[in-house]
């Protein structure tokens, strides 16, 4: 019997696959279950308007993303903070620092998550700073630590 299947099924496949199983484990497992259709014309038909809407969804998120990493790349991220003698900082600037520094400059909201800090930042100077907006999209950001005498 053909399935369409609603969610992820180990060993069986991906949510969306229209997959062949045998009858029994489809009327008694699958469908019973919520994880699977029958896979009808009609529902073929829906689940390919699902899989043209997810991919057109996809796209729009990610040009987004590229359209926001494109304004990140561009300016330069200014985070101010405390710093003693030979422009070493009181701690350690972080991955939130830096996301609300951001959001504070560009008005837009980031995750301190997507901000891979390959070290800690210490000292006052200039860094770039890699940010990871979507799974095919990251950008370079140019981050200047700037610091008056505690």
């Amino acid at each position: 019997m053909e399935v369409i299947l609603k969610k992820d099924v180990k060993g069986s496949g991906k949510a969306g696959d229209i997959v062949k199983v045998s009858d029994g484990y489809a009327r008694n497992r699958l469908i019973p279950a919520g994880l699977a259709v029958e896979a009808t014309e009609a529902n073929k038909r829906a689940i390919e308007r699902e899989k043209a809407k997810a991919a057109e969804k996809y796209a729009q998120e990610k040009g987004e993303a590229e359209a926001f990493a494109a304004k990140l790349s561009a300016d330069t991220v200014i985070v101010k903070t405390k710093v003693g003698e030979g422009g070493r900082l009181f701690g350690s600037i972080t991955s939130m620092d830096i996301a609300e520094a951001i959001k504070a400059q560009t008005g837009e909201e980031l995750d301190k998550r997507k901000i891979v800090l390959e070290k800690p930042i210490k000292e006052t100077g200039n860094y770039e700073v890699e940010v990871k907006l979507f799974p095919e999209v990251s950008a370079k950001v140019k981050i200047r630590i700037e610091g008056g005498e505690a």
